[in-house]
């Protein structure tokens, strides 16, 4: 039977300078990950993917931080071949990366659409093709979109609309790679005590989010946290990889498809 531990085994992680991927690549260094690859986008996350890198170094595994922006297919083809060229073939490959947008539908304009459409969706995609193509056999990918995929809510419609394509994505790379053995999962965090969060909401909003999941009161700011998902995800690229084609919301009971 395959091993589907942790141990001894090489990741790459889209967005792990910070926030959720820098846990992500921490933690798995102390489940023993032998290399990690941190993918950063750009100059002003260089120096917390060098701390991410120092921290994951200091567990006892090898790391490297890339720098890319992964909205076309060509840069994420150089992020896996500079992967497979600093670390090795990777077995577990997460992909973090997305952007939120918080405006009425009817003031988005084409060019935020656009980008929205790039960080979310394409940048998703492609990243799933190569890791199909690169991953070992046996691996697990996981992509991050968002627990705003279950719920009816305004204001999110070219955020969650652009998160949306990733489960179908996900369903058909599950399907086409599961005969290599490959796990392919999409994970959808509720609204998350972080900066990304921060910085689109407003203070009556942030009061409702905070109140709005079944488990508020018993979470220490009523968000989710990055320490409640990474659990789940290193459960997904271990043990978990019976669970394939799924997108899991962790979000607390913000809500539920």
């Amino acid at each position: 039977m395959a091993d589907h531990s942790i141990k001894g085994k090489v990741a790459l992680i889209a967005g792990g300078a910070k926030n959720l991927g820098g846990l992500i690549a921490r933690d798995l260094a102390g489940q023993g990950a032998s290399a990690i690859a941190i993918h950063y986008n750009s100059a002003a996350t260089r120096p917390d993917a060098e701390a991410t890198v120092a921290a994951v170094e200091a567990a006892g595994a090898r790391a490297v931080a890339i720098q890319g922006d992964l909205t076309t297919a060509a840069a994420v083809e150089r992020l896996f071949a500079d992967t497979l060229a600093a670390v090795g073939r990777p077995d577990i490959a997460i992909n973090t990366v997305g952007k939120v947008l918080k405006k009425p539908l009817l003031e988005v304009s084409e060019a935020e659409y656009d980008e929205m459409a790039a960080i979310n969706g394409k940048s998703a995609f492609f990243f799933l093709k190569e890791a199909g193509r690169h991953v070992n056999d046996n691996g697990k990918i996981v992509t991050v979109v968002t627990s705003l995929l279950g719920a009816f809510t305004p204001f999110y419609a070219a955020y969650a609309g652009t998160k949306a394509p990733v489960e179908h994505f996900t369903r058909a790379a599950a399907k086409e790679f599961g005969p290599r053995g490959i796990s392919v999962t999409a994970v959808g965090p509720g609204p998350m005590d972080t900066p990304f969060f921060y910085g689109q909401e407003g203070a009556d909003a942030v009061a409702y989010h905070k109140s709005a999941a079944a488990l508020s009161p018993s979470s220490p700011t009523g968000l989710t946290h990055i320490e409640d998902v990474v659990p789940f995800i290193r459960h997904l690229v271990s043990d978990g990889w019976w669970i394939t084609g799924q997108t899991i919301l962790i979000n607390g009971g913000y809500t539920t498809k």
